[in-house]
């Protein structure tokens, strides 16, 4: 990516080099023994505070060979959004992964959810025998495209002149070469915990 003209990012044909882009960094042993999640998590957390390179491809590997709780090494795989978005990839990559018991057999892409509760059931139109029944189904229908004249009228007026409203999830802009600190934590969770807070609660409903 190249930006000198005029300050306008545009894309550039360049030469690979895989040791730009793959990184196995030195980290320190006395954190590693001590807690290797946290230590996981720390990596992170300073690898987002460093701005990419744009003289080179917008993505790099990063091998945390020490292992954790859930695994023998830990793979950060950084890239631009300009490149994909994060869910595309990791199905991208779920998807060219093999098992480590069977190498000649790939990893199973979870199935997709069925939705057979009572709430996803397409409800049934009611009888329109009665001029009550009629009037109140096309009062729906005439609210519904209110909406959406509504909605469409929002949408170009925010795309020419208005502004999103600011809350705790607007981007604060502090120039072009601030980076903030983030950090990602993950929490393993007991199922036997959920069901119990579940049961308690009482929150769903059990079929018969």
């Amino acid at each position: 990516m190249d930006d000198s003209d005029g300050g306008k990012p545009r894309w550039v044909r360049t030469t690979l080099n895989l040791d730009d882009h793959i990184i196995i960094p030195k980290v320190d042993p006395t954190a590693v023994t001590c807690d290797p999640e946290k230590a996981v998590e720390d990596y992170v957390a300073a690898l987002t505070t460093i701005p990419m390179d744009r003289h080179c491809p917008l993505w790099d590997f990063h091998f945390l060979n020490f292992p954790t709780s859930r695994a023998t090494s830990t793979m950060v795989l950084r890239i631009h959004h300009s490149i994909g978005d994060g869910m595309s990839f990791m199905t991208l990559f779920v998807a060219s992964s093999h098992s480590t018991n069977d190498p000649s057999r790939k990893a199973a892409m979870p199935p997709p959810p069925r939705r057979t509760d009572p709430i996803y059931q397409r409800q049934p139109r009611p009888p329109l025998s009665s001029g009550k029944a009629l009037l109140m189904w096309a009062f729906s229908y005439l609210v519904l495209a209110w909406h959406t004249l509504v909605d469409g009228v929002l949408l170009v007026a925010t795309i020419l002149f208005l502004c999103d409203p600011h809350t705790l999830f607007t981007r604060v802009d502090r120039g072009r070469k601030a980076h903030l600190r983030k950090r990602f934590v993950h929490r393993s969770l007991s199922l036997d915990d959920v069901k119990f807070i579940k049961n308690v609660v009482n929150c769903v409903c059990k079929k018969r």
